[in-house]
This record gives structure tokens, sequence and C-alpha cells, in this order.
């Protein structure tokens, strides 16, 4: 049976590319669709055609089914790939795609309604003998009904968005007491990420595992499964680093945990990817009587590659496949498990202000070379150097994905590429990253949801400099300048003084702190340093791409620099550096402490206050949201309100959002 010969891929960043590439080496044709914000973006480089359908907003563009359509038509695709997130859930979106005489690349519209709301899809899984996590499901959504089902179940317990995922509109409530303002805040959240504000309650294990089963279905009633994944390292009930095979896994429990999930997909009669999702009772050992039903997800999953590591199948491809009609590529009996494999998903985040999304420009992007090690390493990303970060989508960057023949080496894999990664121009989460990859809980395979907020006190906190890193900042800026290279004698010598060494100073800010390094040229690429009250003497030489420091103190680095800054990359840490311009005026009154400003652009949900109050630091003046995610932003200081924005407006980051009365 033939495949397609064109597909539109209505999706953007990594997944975009993604299915592109798999496509290519099919041989189909890709039409790519795009936003304002993405008209340069990569994956409109890398189809063989590309439509632009709107603004940068995804509501304006991404989630309008009509203009993806039209463009499928307008430029002859036969199928329509939908990634994840955006209309890759939509029943009303597939059916719009059959009804155009198009093929959606995923199941039928009456199987994601089957299991689109997680209360109907829970009474639909217990009706079919699927073990169901403790819950309230029903259909009532008064807070007497809800806040009364909570006090059955017994706290804590977890209010859950009905129509969603990732986290958005899910909150852990631990006191009966906090139970009204997590239900409203859950409610708006899975409103504004769902168009739905519909909940459910259900009853929060207290060592939770998150494992689920990648299912796989086609249109002759086939059905297998692809083994399980671990997703229990997550922040904000959002998955952080992924793997497979998951910890600890028994035999007796992965039967009957496939058997489940082969059984959830047949009972709506599934075709394409899909993944069944686990809670799992982790506190003593996994036993197969101590495994719940959560939910299931009707597409591809953004950490569908560790399973397509430990099982040599392109998951892409047999979607495809299935999609123009063709039975599964393989039976159970031939789809086997080799090895271990990890993804860490690299966001532009900042994990030391409870992972709060970030923006920015990609000035510096470099990751570890996969050349040679393509069955070991996989880099998985929508963006290049120069990119920018933008404030209307995900703020993923790439997928570090690492396969070994067992999850120790598999694990260390994920560690060397994690080091290897240079980014600039964004906070990130690189550091944090490799600081969960090299814990102990989490090298042994100890991991539950609540592993990170244990311990983020260690995985989030920032490392200081060295002297080392310090110096190499400053010295990196002057480097070149006098290189034993240069050809005219004077700039060899720009440092040069009669009898004494000339020193001049660069100035180096971090945070709010600003310090000044002293430094003299002493010799070809040698240098006098002085800093904290201590000389050193040091050269600095070029190591391919990187800088060597040696002398006093040694260190070889990877170099970024960037308007009015310097980053200086170690171990997988970045330590970035403002250049102050020393002639720049002082005195900037931001950051005085009589305004709070934006962390990031986005739209006032709801304000908490009003002028003229007193409030007290620490109390929550207003609701931001931003990157689908509702921020609080609380009183820096005890104060009295002068000005405070409105609610529904829009701001950019470093807007003031209040100002606060002299004191």
């Amino acid at each position: 049976m033939a495949l397609f010969s064109k597909i539109l891929i209505a999706n953007r960043g990594e997944i975009a590319c993604r299915v592109i590439r798999t496509a290519r080496r099919l041989g189909i044709q890709t039409v790519a669709v795009y936003s304002d914000a993405d008209a340069n973006a990569l994956h409109v480089e890398q189809a063989d055609q590309a439509v632009h359908i709107g603004p940068g907003a995804a509501a304006q563009s991404y989630l309008l089914a009509d203009r993806i359509i039209a463009a499928a038509k307008e430029t002859g695709a036969d199928a329509i790939h939908p990634g994840y997130g955006f209309l890759s859930e939509n029943p009303e979106f597939v059916e719009a795609v059959v009804a155009a005489g198009l093929v959606f690349v995923g199941p039928s519209a009456a199987a994601i309604r089957s299991m689109g709301l997680k209360d109907a899809a829970k009474r639909l899984m217990e009706k079919a003998g699927v073990p169901v996590v403790p819950g309230y499901h029903g259909e009532a959504q008064e807070i007497v009904v809800l806040a009364g089902k909570a006090r059955e179940i017994g706290y804590p317990v977890l209010i859950k968005a009905s129509a969603g995922g990732g986290g958005k509109g899910m909150r852990k409530v631990d006191d009966p007491d906090d139970f009204a303002d997590a239900l409203a805040s859950a409610k708006r959240e899975a409103k504004a990420a769902f168009g739905d504000d519909r909940v459910l309650v259900e009853k929060y294990i207290r060592k939770p595992r998150h494992i689920e089963v990648q299912v796989f279905g086609d249109n002759q009633g086939g059905a297998v499964h692809l083994f399980e994944r671990d997703c229990s390292a997550q922040r904000r009930h959002q998955k952080v680093i992924e793997e497979a095979p998951a910890p600890g896994m028994t035999d007796e429990m992965r039967q009957a945990m496939t058997d489940a999930a082969v059984t959830a997909a047949k009972a709506i009669n599934y075709s394409g990817a899909g993944t069944i999702e686990f809670i799992v009772d982790g506190s003593s050992g996994l036993h197969p009587d101590r495994f719940w039903f959560m939910e299931m997800n009707t597409r591809l999953q953004v950490e569908h590659p560790v399973t397509e590591m430990v099982t040599g199948i392109d998951l892409v491809e047999w979607q495809l496949r299935v999609a123009a009609g063709e039975p599964l590529p393989l039976d159970q009996s031939k789809i086997a498990l080799s090895g271990h494999a990890f993804e860490a998903r690299i966001y532009a985040e900042d994990p030391a202000r409870d992972f709060l999304p970030a923006t920015g420009r990609l000035h510096h992007l470099r990751f570890p070379d996969i050349a040679g090690q393509s069955d070991a390493l996989r880099i998985e990303t929508g963006v290049r150097q120069g990119d920018q970060i933008s404030p209307f989508y995900d703020p993923m960057i790439a997928k570090i994905v690492t396969h070994g023949r067992n999850r120790k080496s598999a694990l260390s894999a994920l560690g060397r590429a994690l080091a290897g990664t240079e980014i600039a121009g964004t906070i990130t989460n690189l550091g944090f990253l490799g600081a969960l990859a090299a814990d102990p809980d989490f090298s042994s395979g100890d991991v539950d949801t609540g592993l990170i907020e244990r311990h983020a006190a260690d995985l989030c906190s920032s490392p200081e400099p060295s002297m080392a890193v310090v110096l190499l900042a400053a010295l990196s800026s002057q480097f070149g300048k006098n290189s034993g290279s240069a050809t005219d004698a004077w700039d060899r010598l720009s440092g040069y003084s009669h009898f004494n060494p000339l020193f001049f100073t660069q100035l180096l800010k971090r945070g709010e702190s600003e310090s000044a390094v002293h430094i003299a040229v002493a010799a070809d690429d040698e240098f006098l340093v002085r800093y904290e009250d201590q000389e050193h003497r040091v050269r600095v030489s070029d190591s391919g791409d990187r800088l060597r420091l040696s002398g006093d103190l040694v260190l070889e680095a990877g170099i970024a620099h960037m308007p009015g800054e310097v980053a200086v990359f170690q171990n997988g840490t970045v330590f970035s550096f403002g250049l102050p311009d020393p002639l720049q005026a002082a005195g900037d009154e931001a950051g005085q402490g009589d305004r709070l400003t934006a962390p990031m652009p986005g739209q006032v949900k709801i304000v908490r206050t009003s002028v003229g109050e007193a409030v007290v630091k620490g109390q929550p003046l207003l609701v931001l949201e931003a990157m689908k995610m509702e921020h609080t932003i609380k009183a820096p200081h005890d104060g009295v309100i002068a000005k405070i924005v409105e609610e529904n407006e829009q701001v950019s980051e470093g807007a003031v959002l209040v100002r606060f009365e002299d004191v």
C-alpha cells in the first residue's frame, strides 16, 4: 500500500522537525505552517513548502483549524500530522480534516473524545476492567460537592483539569481550608489552557511514580505495546527527565501494566500512537496491584524518543503507515526491549525562581557532536543559534536523548551530553538537569514525583563562579588583542608600559553585585591579574572552540560573547557576567524598591489588591498568565499600593506592574 506523497505538519518547533526527518527518509514531501513569530524558524527552513497562517499568538494561528486545512488543500497535501499539543487531541479538528477529504495522522475523533475528559475516561476504563485511582470523576462542579468528595477521599487530594494534561489546571491540596482557592485557580488555568474549566478530584498518592505505556493500534483491530517509560522526575507536574524502561520494573509488574494498557487501547478501537499513563505507588517497590489508570494521551508524546531508542522503532513512520491503512509493521512477539534510554528536556526557565519560564535570544547554542554516536546520542531541537525564545509558545529549547547497554551507562552518557551543551542568551535549566542526573537518589533509580521538590534546595541552587572562571571571563574580551598572531607591533604591545605594568580595569556584573578585575599585559597572551586582593600570573590560549587558562590558575572552558555580556561554560553550568560601561551613569531607578516589574511577558488575569491598600511582604498582589501557566506575583516587601495594573492587561517583560508609595 502506497504511503502519502505529501503531508502537512500542523505544528512547530522540534516535533515539526522530527516529523520532517522521517518523512524525508520515506520520500514524503512536507508542508510547514508558521505564524509571524516563526517566519524564520527551523521547521520552516527544513520543510519542502511553508504556509503563513497568522500572528504569533497560537489562538490566531496554530489553533485555527480552517487555516491549517486550507493550507493543506492549497499545497496538495494528502494528510495532516498534528504533532503534539495544539490541535493534536481536538476531535472537531479531526472531523474537519476528514470532511475535507484529507487523512488525519492519528486516532479517530471518537477515540479522542472517549479519552479527552479524564472523568469520562476513568469511568470507561473501570468498565473495561482497568484499575483506576480512587477519586471523584462525576459531572457535578459545585464547590460544595467537590469539597465534600475531597473530604470523603481524604487529604491530600489532587484537583485536575478534566480536559487536559501537562500539569495545567492541577493543584495539590493538603488542607481543607485551601481547597476553595486551589479550585478557583485550577479552573481558571484549565479554562485558559483547554477552553474547559471542569475538574475532577483524586486521592494523592504519597510516593507516586508516573509510569506510562506506549501503545499502538491499527485500523484492522490490532494493538500492541512498546513497553513502558518512567516519567516520575517532574517539576510543577511537568516532566523533566524520562527514561525507559522504568527502574525496578519486574516481569510480573510489566506484564500487568502492559496488559492493562493494551486492554485500554482495544476498549476504544484505538488506531495510531497513544500513551496510557498510570500512577504507581512506589512506597515499597513495584507491585502488580499498586498501579492505577490516570489518563490516556491520544497522540505522540514528547518523550517518544526514549521508546524509539530501546526498541529501534521509528514511531513517526508507524504513525504514517497506520494512517495510510497499513497494518502494524510488527506483532507483539517481534517487539524487543534493548538497553536503557534517557531524555532530558532543556527549557528556557529559571529553576531558582520556581522554574519561571524565560525568553531571550539564543546568542550561543552548541550541542555535543553526535557524529559517530547516533545510536547512543540524539539531539531533538527546533531552534538554532540566533533564534528568539518567544513568549507565545512552550519554552523548550531541545531534548537530549541518550542510550546505553544499561541504566548506568545511559545515565553516564546523559551527564556527559548535558555537560557538553552550551547555551547563552537566556536563562535555562541546563545546570539543574545536570544536578538531577547526578543526584544520588535519581542515580540509584529511587525516583518518585516528589523527588525534585524534596531536593530543590540542592538541585536549583546557582553555584558561585570560581576565581578561575571570573578571571577567564574578564580576560576573554581581551584575548586576541594581545595575541602573538597580531601583525602590528603596536597591537602586540597594547599593554606595554616602560617601567611598571600598566593595569586596566574590566568591570563584571553578576546579579546585583559588581566587581573589578585589574589586568596588565606581561607578555604575549600572558597577564598579571589582580582581583579580591590577590594577584595571579596567567596565560590565555585558544583551544579550538574553548579558551584555556594556565599558570597560577588552570581552567579550560567554553566562552560566548554577547552584547554587553560574556558567558563561561563549565561542565554544564553557565556563568554569565554583565560587562558594564564604566561611563554609563549610575542610579537606574529600577530596583530601588518602589516598583514591581513583570518577570516575563504575559496577561494580568487577576488583581488581588487596589490603590491605597497596605500590603505585607509575601502577600499575593496579582496573577500573571504566561506561557499557558499562572504565576502569582507577591509583594517583595511591606508597603502601600500607589498604582497597579488592570486585569486582562497584556504586559511585556520588565513592565511596571505595581508602584509603592514612598515610605
